[in-house]
Order: structure tokens, then sequence, then C-alpha cells
């Protein structure tokens, strides 16, 4: 088990009251109405799962219920940093 720190409740908290819900900074195609079949299926269902570290979007189910992101070692599972949404990651995943 390991701890995950909520920017929100300003704690660490176990990870069973997070829930990973993917890839983070994801941007919504600006005129969904015409983008064409392909270009909106690979927006739904294309991510990257890098080696190595990633930025990823998290939920604090069991406590305050907000988001946050977080970059993570998908290798080691260390967690680099946490941050809010809105704010840019101080970390650079490659990739």
């Amino acid at each position: 088990m390991f701890y995950i720190y909520c920017p929100h409740c300003r704690e660490h908290r176990e990870e069973e009251e997070f829930h990973a819900k993917g890839q983070a900074h994801i941007a919504r195609p600006a005129d969904p109405d015409n983008c064409t079949d392909e270009e909106w299926g690979n927006y739904v269902f294309f991510r990257k799962n890098p080696r190595g570290l990633h930025h990823e979007l998290w939920y604090h189910s069991t406590g305050c219920r907000k988001f946050f992101n977080v970059t993570r070692d998908t290798v080691s599972y260390e967690i680099k940093e946490v941050y809010k949404i809105g704010e840019q990651p101080q970390v650079v995943a490659k990739g």
C-alpha cells in the first residue's frame, strides 16, 4: 500500500481512497460536432501508456470527491508530484 497526497484535503491518505482516471491534460476537440469519427474516436479511446513518468488524473472518491493530477513513475509507482486541475506540472514527462 502507498499513500497519496490530496492537494484539496492537504493530507496523505491510503491509496484505496482514490481512483486513477487515466492520462491527464487531454484537450477536448474545439468543435466536436465537426470532428470525423476517427478524430473523435482518438480523443475518446486512445491514451498514452508510457513506461516511466506519466501525468495522470486521479479522483479522491471517499474523501473530498475532487479531481487532481499526479506525475507518477509507472515503473516504480513513485509519485513525483501532485497538483490541482488547471495547474501545470513541474516534473516533465518525456514523450
